[in-house]
């Protein structure tokens, strides 16, 4: 198995994130950005050390490779997203690209060049944070993205997608075709703290959670709040809290792994002293087995339209995000396990409940994830720290994984 100091780790780290658009505390690099572009052309020098092939392709994604003396044309990646939320922490998505870098740099020192080709990927978005598009790296990478998509959106400066794209050299021209892909392997923090909370610093992802996101538009009567008895009411307010609490106590006593959150409440006017009239409320529900997930949220949705018919009011129910559970490869699950096992490195199988650049590739590649722990399940904020020690065991189950797909 690979070594890898955790100084290396920090330093790594520390390098990539000081490429940033803004001074600290935190990385602010955004798709299309100087600091992205700068960052890019970083990550292909520093491969291009190790004697890795890169290339970009028209939209950005960075491909690394180092060519299989038996079947070049297999190809086992690893790698994940180079860009980063605003003021950011120095872990989400360029861990999983350092990670990538330390596994092979120590395989190729070790084992000198594999069988099958290797690739790192440095994904040029997935985060959504400058432009409202997420997964635009992964998703190009399979033809899924459609030029329609971001041809009229623009950042929050008024800036369009396809005017940043071109200022830093790329277009939607061209992007290669890579689907002899023969596995993908993601490492990242978990952003969650069942890791830490279970005392274990491997995660070995078995699904990535599916999602349905919800905007609720509940509609009674603006009144008077001194005149206007408790009985003669029609307060969405007090519709939206019925609807939050039975709501709640039911996804607590579905139980694991099933998730539930209302986010965002507004009411309307949204002052002291007048009844709201209306208020919009948004749900946001996870689980890992799409049968579940449906039976639940159609039970809620069903809840929600007895109590606003029971208080007179009128409800409008938006389900405007439906995403199905990702199941890994039980193939690479096994692999990551095995190495894990014969390792004794401290594991648990578990599941995402945040998305990743993972659920795009595992449609169309035999995909697997490991997880490295979170402090305090802290994340997307300058705070997000993971010990080094812990991403060392993490690195070290990647690169025995990669040596037992490619070797």
């Amino acid at each position: 198995m690979i070594k890898i100091a955790p100084e290396t780790i920090d330093e790594l780290m520390d390098w990539i994130s000081s490429i940033s658009d803004a001074e600290g505390p935190g990385t602010t690099r955004l798709l299309y950005s100087e600091s992205w572009i700068e960052a890019q052309n970083a990550l292909k020098a520093k491969f291009e050390e190790l004697g890795m092939a890169t290339e970009f392709d028209s939209v950005g994604n960075l491909y690394a490779t180092v060519e299989g003396t038996e079947f070049p044309d297999e190809i086992i990646a690893t790698g994940s997203h180079v860009d980063t939320v605003v003021k950011g922490g120095r872990l989400d998505g360029q861990l999983g690209i350092m990670s990538s870098y330390m596994a092979i740099k120590g395989l190729l020192e070790t084992d000198g060049k594999p069988k099958k080709s290797l690739q790192i990927i440095s994904m040029a978005e997935e985060e959504g944070s400058r432009f409202p598009y997420a997964f635009w790296g992964s998703k190009n990478i399979f033809g899924l993205a459609k030029r329609s998509d971001v041809e009229e959106i623009a950042d929050a400066d008024g800036i369009k997608f396809v005017d940043a794209m071109r200022e830093t050299g790329f277009d939607f021209q061209d992007v290669p075709s890579h689907h002899n892909l023969a596995a993908f392997i993601e490492l990242h923090i978990e952003q969650g703290n069942f890791l830490e909370q279970t005392k274990k610093q491997v995660g070995i992802v078995n699904a990535i959670v599916g999602q349905k996101r919800y905007n609720i538009t509940l509609k009674g009567e603006s009144n008077h709040a001194g005149t206007t008895l408790m009985e003669y009411r029609k307060d969405t307010v007090e519709a939206a809290s019925r609807i939050i609490v039975q709501s709640i106590d039911k996804a607590k006593a579905e139980g694991n792994p099933l998730v539930l959150t209302f986010g965002r409440v507004e009411p309307k006017p949204n002052i002291v002293n007048v009844v709201p009239g209306e208020t919009l409320i948004s749900m946001d529900c996870r689980h890992t087995d799409a049968g579940i997930l449906d039976r639940f949220t159609k039970e809620i949705e069903a809840d929600m339209q007895k109590i606003a018919d029971d208080m007179g009011i009128e409800i409008t129910i938006d389900k405007w995000m439906d995403e199905k559970p990702v199941p890994m490869d039980a193939h690479i699950i096994e692999t990551i396990e095995s190495v894990c096992k014969d390792n004794d490195l401290n594991y648990q199988v578990m599941h995402s409940g945040a998305g990743h650049d993972s659920q795009i590739f595992a449609a169309h590649v035999p995909t697997g994830m490991i997880f490295v722990p979170s402090i305090k399940g802290i994340s997307h904020n300058p705070a997000e720290h993971t010990e080094a020690v812990d991403i060392v065991q993490g690195v070290e189950a990647l690169g025995e994984t990669l040596r037992r797909l490619a070797y």
